[in-house]
């Protein structure tokens, strides 16, 4: 009897390596497939930003026309507005124009465009920033991510990053990690958890306009609050004037 407990149990030992084995086979098959649709994916996803690429020329075009379009939008922009300076909401007053593109290869990086008409603060007509992500060692779970940025050809004595370094921070709530617009724009150390640059692609590209209106959305409400407040004095006095007539009323039944 005491024989055969090793037996059995090498017999247990070796069921559950083979089931293991299969697992892992399975496992093989789900990554492979995973895989697959990662490639099909990446397929759909360069045919869409081929389609959407002339209805995105086609808005950057009509927003040229209208004035302070993206200063606003980035003023709005909760994220964006908690490290915007002063200084550098003037400078955004002659952007005309944001662009974001993937790279022909959808799974390398993009790039982040920003144009300028003519300012009294750089010479460049457009500041862009790119993200690069390239695989490691063949493996597709391994990546190594890099950002460059345009150098910034700042006007005598309008360096802005210069000038705001020298300044102490305003009162405005600051991101914890850049100080300012610029500073973010010119910084590379941390390209793989630049969560700003994600919300520009992701949050802000695909739909300025619903920052842009945050403040007319505001005016509208305050507006038809406004409207209900007066409707509702009015029936407050007509009431008022009723329960007078009324009193008035009743004390001429009681003379009588």
């Amino acid at each position: 009897m005491a024989s055969s407990e090793p037996i059995a149990k090498k017999q247990k030992i070796e069921t559950e390596e083979s089931l293991l084995e299969e697992i892992d086979s399975c496992q093989n098959e789900i990554d492979a497939l995973n895989e697959q649709a990662s490639e099909e994916i990446l397929k759909i996803e360069q045919k869409y930003n081929k389609l959407r690429k002339p209805f995105f020329e086609k808005r950057s075009s009509i927003i040229s026309k209208v004035e302070k379009f993206w200063v606003t939008t980035f003023i709005n922009h909760p994220r964006i507005s908690s490290i915007l300076q002063d200084q550098e909401e003037d400078c955004l007053h002659y952007m005309t124009k944001l662009h974001v593109e993937d790279f022909d290869d959808v799974k390398t990086g993009y790039r982040i465009s920003f144009h300028f008409k003519e300012n009294p603060y750089f010479e460049n007509d457009v500041l862009t920033k790119e993200f690069h992500l390239a695989a490691e060692n063949q493996s597709a779970t391994d990546f190594n991510q890099t950002s460059t940025s345009s150098a910034i050809k700042w006007k005598e004595g309008k360096d802005l990053l210069k000038e705001l370094q020298s300044k102490p921070q305003s009162n405005k709530k600051r991101d914890m990690e850049h100080k300012s617009f610029f500073d973010w724009f010119c910084d590379n150390s941390d390209p793989v958890n630049d969560d700003l640059a994600e919300l520009i692609k992701d949050d802000i590209w695909p739909n300025p306009l619903q920052y842009f209106l945050v403040p007319d959305i505001g005016v509208y409400n305050d507006e038809e609050s406004d409207g209900d407040s007066e409707g509702d004095e009015e029936e407050i006095k007509e009431s008022g004037s009723e329960c007078e007539d009324l009193d008035e009323e009743q004390e001429d039944d009681d003379v009588e």
